[in-house]
């Protein structure tokens, strides 16, 4: 069969798994939306964990990345990986035992605040609307290149189905459906990596194949073949760095906290039995999320090796069937300059000038065909794309849903609202954010992987401080928590957005702050969240007592058995 038609069987075999699961585990009350009702095992839990926080970025976007940026790209897999390290130790038993069923939620009740719970929430929708945007956008690729489709229809196809599982299940069957789709998504990664590391090394591991010597005799190692391949075309040494050090470090930061602060991943938690089970299930999503992340680089070694080993210098006329498909969705663009029919794909540091872009996002999707694999394995690839893409979209409107619904409705404006009404609310609401949600999918501010660590920056500004402070800090009060969030959030928002969309051309170390990237400035924005919370707690008056005697017992260990109680 074709890759169109093995690409229909593979996604219409998967959605219909999604959807059925959806349908059988359907949400029947607010616990039920919310939190899957507090009754999701550990490793259950520690599945779809992974599955909504290895999004599209990490499915598709990551290993495109690496395979453009070589080592510099090891910024996502430290700061992503590292971040829920974090998370395990620091916020998943503390904020599992206050038992909210939102981040908003924590931040009103500990900071006694309904203006805390506000700009939480104003917070929570920012982050999210900028994260679920990199899906949608991821979507629109995949159905683009696979169904022939513009990416706009793609897009709007994405919506249809995210609407229907995430309005209909809720939490509960969003974690179920996490977990058919975690399964997809893992094994449409692994499969082609294991079939291309024995094609270039006999390697039958792709994490060992990363370091072994090729097969073609040339007695090279990959990653000597690629350094090598890179210098020849103009480009720098696959293995260097380009980025400063600050920058790095800054950016691998950022990724980190905010994979601690994001509200999608932490809501995750309020789902298990009991307090000890959110330890263990972070440390499931763990293993579970190594399987792809420890694959990620060698995938774009690979990918990067046949690329340039298949483009760079062919006859335009010849190229593969791949090509021409990626070049008709406007993702790969050839320019022939010099009229010659060859296809001169070089860096900066090239003779001649380069005639070929090809947006990273597509380099995942495209490996196996790159590769020469066979066609079931990249209608497989498409359905793993999918699948990650969606899965992470669905929580993040979810975040989205349960923020207006319970944390501003519930919570502040309508306190007497029945459960049947809160719930129809909350569906409301999630139907209105796809909406939104396709529309930045139609309108991206960039990459995949780009966008989500925008995201990540954002949620590391706004919400790693309140809640790092709320948990381990008696005398931080209201006055704090509410200044450092805005603060927080608008300097990082408002540097995004002036490098990004005000002043595109000014976007280069020369003219940032202490060569400082948009993707790193969430950490210094962070910092100055953590600076302005912690002065402005100190010169006003504290917490009352019961708020300091919550955060008492928040720390106390005794009681982390306790069962899940509905709050």
């Amino acid at each position: 069969m074709s890759v169109q038609a093995w690409t229909f069987v593979m996604v219409g075999l998967s959605f219909a798994l999604y959807i059925g699961v959806a349908i059988l585990s359907k949400a029947t009350s607010t616990s039920e939306f919310y939190v899957a009702g507090g009754r999701v095992s550990s490793v259950v839990n520690g599945m779809a964990t992974a599955a909504g926080w290895m999004s599209a970025a990490s499915f598709i976007s990551m290993a495109g990345l690496i395979s453009f940026m070589g080592r510099d790209g090891s910024v996502y897999l430290m700061g992503w990986t590292g971040g829920y390290v974090l998370l395990a130790l620091l916020l998943a038993p503390y904020l599992r035992k206050f038992g909210k069923y939102t981040v908003p939620d924590f931040v009103g009740d500990r900071y006694y605040s309904q203006l805390a719970r506000v700009v939480s929430v104003i917070c929570a929708i920012f982050v999210s609307f900028t994260y679920v945007a990199g899906q949608m956008r991821g979507v629109g690729i995949v159905f683009s290149r696979f169904l022939d489709v513009g990416i706009n229809t793609g897009v709007i196809i994405g919506m249809g189905i995210v609407f229907f599982y995430a309005v209909l299940g809720g939490m509960r069957g969003i974690t179920y459906t996490q977990v058919a789709q975690y399964c997809v998504l893992i094994f449409a990664y692994l499969v082609p990596a294991i079939f291309i590391s024995l094609m270039m090394t006999d390697h039958l591991i792709p994490q060992i194949g990363l370091g072994a010597t090729l097969n073609d005799g040339s007695g090279q190692h990959l990653l000597e073949k690629l350094d090598s391949l890179s210098q020849e075309l103009g480009f720098a040494a696959y293995t260097s760095g380009q980025k400063g050090t600050l920058d790095v470090l800054l950016i691998t930061a950022a990724l980190m906290v905010g994979t601690a602060g994001l509200p999608h991943v932490i809501v995750r938690f309020y789902t298990v039995t009991k307090v000890s089970a959110a330890r263990s299930s972070a440390g499931w999503a763990l293993v579970f999320i190594a399987l792809l992340y420890t694959a990620a680089p060698a995938v774009a070694a690979f990918a990067r090796t046949n690329l340039l080993t298949t483009i760079s210098n062919a006859a335009y006329a010849e190229a593969p069937a791949w090509f021409k498909k990626w070049e008709d969705t406007g993702l790969i663009t050839f320019d022939d300059k010099n009229q010659d029919g060859i296809i001169q794909y070089v860096g900066t540091k090239a003779a001649m000038e380069n005639e070929l872009t090809i947006d990273r996002d597509i380099m995942v999707l495209a490996n196996p065909e790159i590769a020469n694999l066979p066609n079931w394995v990249t209608g497989l690839v498409a359905a793993g794309g999918l699948a990650a893409a969606l899965s992470t979209a669905a929580a993040l409107l979810l975040v989205i849903s349960t923020s207006v619904a319970h944390d501003l409705l519930k919570k502040w404006l309508r306190p007497n609202i029945t459960e049947k009404a809160e719930l129809f609310a909350a569906r409301i609401t999630a139907g209105i954010a796809v909406c939104i949600a396709g529309y930045f999918g139609i309108n991206p501010p960039g990459f995949v992987a780009e966008v989500v660590a925008f995201a990540f920056g954002l949620a590391a500004a706004s919400f790693f401080p309140v809640i790092i402070l709320g948990i381990f800090s008696r005398r931080m009060n209201k006055y704090g928590a509410i200044t450092g969030m805005i603060v927080g959030i608008t300097f990082t928002a408002g540097y995004i957005i002036y490098f990004k969309f005000v002043h595109p051309e000014l976007n280069s170390a020369d003219h940032w702050l202490f060569g400082v990237s948009p993707e790193g400035i969430g950490t210094l924005g962070m910092v100055l969240n953590f600076a302005v919370s912690i002065a402005i707690s100190q010169a006003t008056a504290p917490p009352p007592l019961q708020v300091q005697q919550l955060v008492e017992s928040i720390r106390i260990p005794r009681g982390a058995g306790t069962s899940y109680t509905n709050n």
